[in-house]
């Protein structure tokens, strides 16, 4: 796929890229997420500081200094459960570069994200992001049939060959796939489903490709 960053640019990896994450627990259980490269550096952040039992309506998502890279805010009221995402601090008047909703309000449904621009361009979200195993899929028009960009599943410790806990799981990119529009999604995905063990988005047939990796 090519490497056209939709947040930035610095986060699309020229190879596969295992991003490790961690949900924090600094003040409080699940507060927060840091994220790691396969070199173990921090390359990106999303402070709370409040219980994760509260709903949040803003969430910000910045590299390793603290500049804020993107914003994310629920819309309200929105049955579709729809969240609006804007390149660094949202200004007055600032247009959204990319919105992520539910498909739809009743039973199991996938998420669907919407990334604004010439051309647009549509991303499905499919499996369990509660049991950290789903799957995002490119769903433009433009592309024949969908294509996998980025992978969420559990981390298995390479010394004991134990899965770890849900609090540390791996982020799968595709080559040239941004990294920080994906941990986007992450944030959104936990906002929406959480822990929440009983709901597992519908999954797709897979492509060609997925059933050859």
């Amino acid at each position: 796929m090519s490497g056209i960053a939709i947040v930035d640019e610095r986060f699309c990896f020229e190879e596969e890229t295992h991003l490790t994450v961690h949900k924090t627990s600094v003040f409080f259980p699940g507060d927060g997420f840091i994220v790691y490269d396969p070199k173990g550096e921090l390359i990106l952040r999303f402070d709370s500081y409040g219980p994760d039992s509260q709903p949040k309506d803003e969430l910000v998502l910045m590299e390793a200094s603290g500049k804020c890279l993107l914003t994310l805010l629920r819309k309200k009221p929105s049955l579709h459960q729809r969240w609006e995402g804007y390149l660094g601090e949202k200004m007055e008047d600032q247009e959204p570069i990319f919105s992520v909703c539910r498909s739809s309000i009743i039973g199991r449904s996938s998420v669907v994200a919407h990334v604004f621009g010439e051309p647009s361009e549509e991303y499905r979200i499919e499996g369990s992001f509660s049991q950290r195993c789903c799957t995002i899929y490119n769903a433009s028009l433009a592309s024949s049939s969908k294509e996998r960009v980025a992978t969420i599943k559990r981390k298995v410790d390479p010394l004991n060959n134990v899965t770890l806990g849900k609090d540390v799981f791996l982020l799968c990119l595709q080559p040239g796939f941004d990294g920080a529009f994906a941990m986007g999604l992450v944030l959104i995905l936990d906002q929406m489903y959480g822990d929440d063990d009983d709901y597992i988005m519908p999954e797709v047939d897979p492509t060609p490709e997925d059933s050859s990796s």
